[in-house]
């Protein structure tokens, strides 16, 4: 079964200095080697900061645009990985070694099983 890591963390403050950046950007490769290595990585992206954000609403048949997150919320979605495991608690295990989880939250959630009269050709 697939299960999403949804990576959920509060803004930085304050840009990093390149040391800091290096350090946790070492952390996250060797995360990211480890679920490849094991071959549970089926994809997943970290995403750009929230400042560059659009919420998409359509009301009345009207679309509107505004910036930002659609939540007012101290944590954000920073990213996520999608992996492949035998159950819950195997995706709870990648879960709780990603590099942030000491500082933020990863929210574990398996994919919808679309039935198939409801999937689109590809």
């Amino acid at each position: 079964m697939q299960y999403a890591l949804l990576i959920y963390t509060e803004p930085m403050a304050e840009p990093r200095s390149d040391d800091e950046t290096a350090a946790s950007m070492k952390l996250w490769q060797e995360f990211t080697q480890e679920v490849v290595d094991a071959g549970a990585m089926r994809g997943g992206e970290a995403l750009d900061e929230i400042a560059t954000a659009t919420t998409v609403r359509v009301r009345d048949g009207k679309v509107i645009t505004s910036d930002g997150p659609f939540a007012e919320t101290k944590e954000v979605l920073g990213g996520f990985y999608l992996v492949e495991c035998d159950n819950i608690d195997e995706a709870i295990g990648w879960a709780a070694k990603i590099p942030i989880v000491h500082q933020g939250s990863v929210e574990v959630r398996p994919l919808w099983n679309v039935p198939e009269e409801y999937q689109v050709a590809e």
